[in-house]
């Protein structure tokens, strides 16, 4: 399974978005600092988690996100 998560920072309420087989652990990299784009926004919440059985959907899911469109979906979520 492939999923699409996106975290909050607690720091200055952006978003990440992202896509992981395994949701917590790359949780826990975010808030350890170990992804160097979200290092200085620590720590992270999740927000919201999607499920996919192939990673086609879940990455075209991802890149809606990262739309005008998607950024707008996500507003309603904070």
């Amino acid at each position: 399974m492939y999923y699409v998560y996106v975290i909050k920072s607690l720091k200055d309420n952006r978003l990440y978005k992202g896509m992981s087989q395994n949701v917590q652990k790359r949780l826990s990299q975010h808030n350890r600092g170990e992804n160097k784009s979200t290092k200085a926004y620590r720590p992270w919440e999740l927000l919201l988690v999607k499920e996919f059985g192939e990673r086609l959907e879940a990455r075209n899911f991802e890149k809606y996100l990262k739309t005008g469109i998607g950024r707008d979906f996500l507003k309603t979520l904070k």
